[in-house]
């Protein structure tokens, strides 16, 4: 009756306003979880950006020279890698030591190694730097999501997880500032953009300081030990029927995302770069001007793909996950290539980046909504960041074959659309293979 009395409560909640109810502490949580997330993407896009300038220094070659195309799609990969095996060390770690504690370190950790990422000397140095970067912002999603997810009432969870998500696309945005006013300008460049990524660390601070574990992850290992129950354990996400269904599920939502955004989207640095710079002129003045053009059109990016986030929240509450990650996958399937096939000038791909951006960022939406709920508190952080990370394990080759491909095509503006197309046909997989075994976890309490 008590489970039946709970599934009640969370049904009529869709009746009240979101922000209703809530204290100063809820919204204290909701802004460190939001800042430390959009700190996290920040981190993300200064490098997504900086990637090519960067190796074709350390290598001494055009931006847009295959050799440097392929190094940037391997760094990328191992940068993948890293995000992958800190999402896995520190969900399980988040379970067991705590969301805050968790929180603190991965963000002390992204934000010390970008910030050593401008000192790189070879191009070995800056792989290794952005392995080490992406432990620490592979590990903050899943501590976050979950503090969110079980601090808020039930009637609020959707929007706030949802204004989280959304918070990311607004980091993407101010990394395009940053390296609109920094990397674009050639007395700074590359090295200073990274040395920008050491100003999340300011959040350890208001964590350790203000905010404390969720009173439900306190009872849930109070329970574990007098149960005898594993907490933060992988093996675990596998011990039933429904546990295991879910986590794959989640695991290839999430690869197909992955695969989408960081094999794909974030080339579209390279792809107006390409474009705006067809013969590969290496003249500061008009590189820099080229870089001011990219930054903005990354900027136009993000921004809408703050909308797609806000977009696939709205649309969850209403009418189901399932039905939002189905529009998702289909806005993908189309504006993805099409972004790619037609970005040839400045002005088509300012109508095309917001698009591509607002379609991607929906995915991403999805998973800080949906996997906090597809797990009991107990394995809650483990089963986030395993779904999340173990995609990019899945998906971590994916920029080096883009990178491949688009080499094997000759490189520049005509290389790059070619793999972008022929990598596109992923988000085809996520309808026919995945969302039919995805449940619907829409008015469901959280498990327990």
């Amino acid at each position: 009756m008590a489970v039946l009395d709970d599934a009640a409560k969370e049904i009529s909640v869709g009746k009240k306003k979101w922000t209703e109810g809530l204290t100063g502490y809820h919204y204290l949580v909701l802004g460190v979880a939001c800042f430390g997330w959009l700190f996290d993407t920040m981190d993300q896009w200064l490098y997504v950006q900086a990637k090519t300038p960067a190796l074709s220094e350390l290598l001494a070659l055009p931006g847009n020279h295959a050799t440097v195309q392929w190094w940037v799609g391997l760094a990328q990969s191992i940068f993948i890698i890293g995000w992958a095996s800190g999402g896995l060390l520190f969900g399980m770690i988040g379970d067991r030591l705590g969301r805050t504690r968790t929180m603190a370190v991965t963000i002390l950790m992204y934000a010390g190694f970008t910030g050593l990422s401008g000192l790189s000397q070879t191009p070995m140095q800056f792989i290794i730097l952005r392995f080490l970067t992406g432990l620490g912002i592979g590990g903050e999603f899943a501590a976050g999501a979950s503090l969110v997810a079980e601090t808020f009432p039930a009637h609020a969870r959707t929007t706030a997880l949802g204004l989280v998500q959304a918070t990311s696309a607004l980091g993407n945005v101010l990394a395009g500032a940053i390296y609109f006013v920094v990397g674009a300008n050639p007395n700074w460049g590359w090295r200073w953009v990274f040395a920008v990524g050491l100003v999340p660390a300011v959040l350890l601070l208001a964590i350790r300081l203000f905010v404390k574990e969720p009173e439900v992850w306190h009872a849930s290992r109070k329970k574990a030990k007098e149960t005898g129950q594993v907490v933060g354990s992988i093996i675990h996400l596998f011990t039933d029927r429904v546990l295991r269904r879910n986590t794959l599920v989640g695991v290839g939502l999430g690869a197909i995302g992955v695969i989408g955004f960081w094999g794909i989207g974030t080339w579209s640095a390279e792809l107006i770069r390409a474009a705006l710079n067809p013969e590969g002129s290496t003249d500061p003045a008009f590189m820099a001007a080229v870089d001011r053009r990219m930054a903005w059109c990354v900027m136009l990016q993000n921004l809408g793909g703050f909308f797609g986030v806000m977009a696939f929240t709205w649309f969850a509450q209403r009418s189901g996950r399932k039905r939002a990650f189905l529009i998702s996958l289909l806005l993908c399937t189309v504006v993805v290539p099409t972004t790619f096939y037609f970005t040839k000038d400045f002005i088509t791909a300012q109508i095309m980046y917001p698009l591509m951006g607002f379609s991607l960022l929906t995915m991403f939406g999805g998973y800080a909504i949906y996997f906090p709920e597809l797990f009991p508190t107990r394995l809650r952080a483990t089963g986030t960041g395993f779904c999340y990370n173990v995609a990019r394990y899945l998906s971590a080759s994916g920029p080096m074959v883009f990178g491949y491909l688009s080499s094997m095509h000759g490189g520049g503006l005509v290389g790059i659309q070619r793999a972008a197309i022929m990598l596109s046909g992923v988000f085809i997989l996520g309808i026919v293979f995945i969302l039919p075994f995805a449940p619907e976890t829409k008015d469901q309490p959280l498990p327990e």
